[in-house]
């Protein structure tokens, strides 16, 4: 139970013993919750994102990474990786832009749109995440399955044999499985993480309207 709950529950319970809260008092102390929430949602996303490139960066000695460079699929590579930079930047920008606006918010019926809007953010910054690794995981299959010598020459081999509906049935299956349990890992640190946040974003709302009522 937060300072927030406890003190509404003195309020309610033990008024005689306790200063009566007032509106204005109540609604400043949501608020400063909401703010700290959404600035902290800002943060996390940015440390997410370092993260994620600093573990890129650091692979590019491995030998799986060497080997896609050698396939010369930088005309394609390239592009898509700008686009998905350009998206997080606007994602990242839309929550700076959330916790400005939050923070300076001064009507219970605005922010409590704000924040709504500010869940509606965070489900598609997730969403967005997990679209990107889908599509960039089969592009980067498809330009491996091309330019890939052991590759080509296991669905030659395949192909020869009358097999290739089943290896390529096979290939796809194995890709799912791995990319599933890929996304459910995601899902459970997005869950954990952010989760977590919007959950105390959706009891100020629910304050809030209570607060209106």
């Amino acid at each position: 139970m937060d300072e927030l709950d406890i003190l509404k529950k003195d309020w309610q319970k033990q008024e005689e013993k306790f200063p009566k809260l007032s509106y204005k008092e109540i609604y400043s102390m949501i608020l400063k919750k909401s703010s700290s929430i959404v600035k902290w949602i800002f943060i996390i996303s940015l440390l997410e994102f370092i993260l994620w490139t600093g573990l890129s960066f650091f692979m590019k000695d491995n030998e799986s990474m060497k080997r896609f460079e050698s396939y010369g699929a930088d005309n394609i590579m390239i592009p898509i990786s700008v686009i998905g930079y350009i998206i997080l930047a606007y994602f990242f920008y839309r929550f700076f832009m959330n916790y400005k606006t939050i923070s300076a918010t001064d009507n219970a019926k605005v922010l409590m749109e704000n924040i709504l809007k500010t869940r509606r953010t965070v489900k598609q910054y997730v969403g967005f995440n997990l679209i990107y690794l889908f599509l960039v995981t089969f592009i980067v299959l498809g330009i491996q399955m091309n330019r890939d010598t052991d590759m080509i020459n296991l669905v030659e081999k395949a192909s020869a044999n009358g097999q290739l509906l089943k290896f390529y049935s096979t290939f796809i299956l194995i890709t799912l499985v791995i990319l599933a349990i890929v996304i459910a890992l995601i899902l459970l640190f997005y869950y954990l993480i952010y989760g977590l946040l919007l959950r105390r974003l959706n009891l100020n709302y629910k304050e809030l309207k209570k607060l209106e009522d």
